[in-house]
């Protein structure tokens, strides 16, 4: 019965954490697309298919973590298990725009010397 409402928690929370933060990196990632970009087609062509993928690879780990979850006995244990699980989640997300903004600062370093 734990493990059901872990599982519950864990898929509302990462889900709601992954819909919301690609949402927002959509909405304002399309101002760095159309500065790097002058195409205002190709950014929002571009912006899109990077959310796709966004959304394929955050919810295709969230979905594939939900294999190796430990047995849960416990309440605390729960919320041990829940949170640490949910703290991966966000540090993925966390790696994942660091590098979004990585190759957009090169690539615009890079558009902008030439």
């Amino acid at each position: 019965m734990f493990n059901i409402l872990s599982y519950l928690l864990f898929l509302a929370i990462s889900s709601y954490i992954t819909v919301d933060v690609g949402r927002r990196c959509y909405n304002a990632g399309k101002y760095y697309l159309e500065y790097l970009i002058l195409d205002a087609d190709l950014c929002l062509t571009i912006n899109r298919i990077l959310l796709g993928c966004y959304y394929l690879i955050n919810l295709g780990y969230i979905a594939a973590s939900l294999a190796n979850w430990e047995k849960v006995n416990s309440v605390e244990q729960m919320v041990t298990v829940t949170s640490m699980r949910i703290g991966y989640i966000i540090l993925m997300l966390c790696f994942l725009h660091f590098m979004n903004m990585f190759a957009l600062y090169f690539l615009r370093k890079n558009l902008t010397i030439k």
